[in-house]
């Protein structure tokens, strides 16, 4: 008997629904935010870390985010440029330069936070509270796993 090669149904392949629906959900925050902020997404998730975790290198920002350095790097920029965030040199280390956001950046911030809050609430309502810890609970396995099986030989 010849191999029959495996057909690939895209629409229930995990990852493409993942990936699908992590663009959506992107989408449809930035929809809310991109207007009135003028920022990018890969801008708005720079904010986002550094609101949450500054001071941070670009490199740092970058692997909390989960994004390249050349999307980093611009939308750094493009932060920098707006007074949005501040960029410090390490004394110890003048190769290396932390970030922050600015007042500007922290009022910006601020002003956002709520806005992604409440659309994460939406989203979540279809869940109820069962099914929302569940779903948390098996998101952060497969995120542990999937990190896993990535860093295997």
């Amino acid at each position: 008997m010849a191999n029959v090669p495996q057909a690939l149904e895209l629409e229930n392949f995990l990852p493409y629904r993942l990936s699908v629906l992590a663009q959506i959900v992107s989408e449809s925050l930035h929809d809310l935010y991109a207007g009135p902020f003028q920022l990018t997404v890969t801008q708005w998730r720079v904010m986002a870390a550094l609101g949450r975790f500054a001071p941070l290198t670009a490199s740092d920002v970058g692997q909390r985010i989960v994004m390249d350095k050349v999307a980093v790097s611009r939308a750094v920029a493009g932060l920098l440029q707006r007074g949005l965030v501040e960029r410090a040199t390490d004394r110890s280390d003048r190769r290396r330069a932390s970030l922050r956001l600015s007042a500007r950046g922290r009022a910006m911030h601020a002003r956002i936070v709520p806005i992604a809050l409440a659309y994460e609430k939406r989203l979540y309502d279809t869940l109820t509270g069962h099914e929302r810890r569940l779903f948390d609970t098996l998101a952060q396995r497969l995120l542990d796993h999937a990190k896993a099986l990535r860093s295997a030989p």
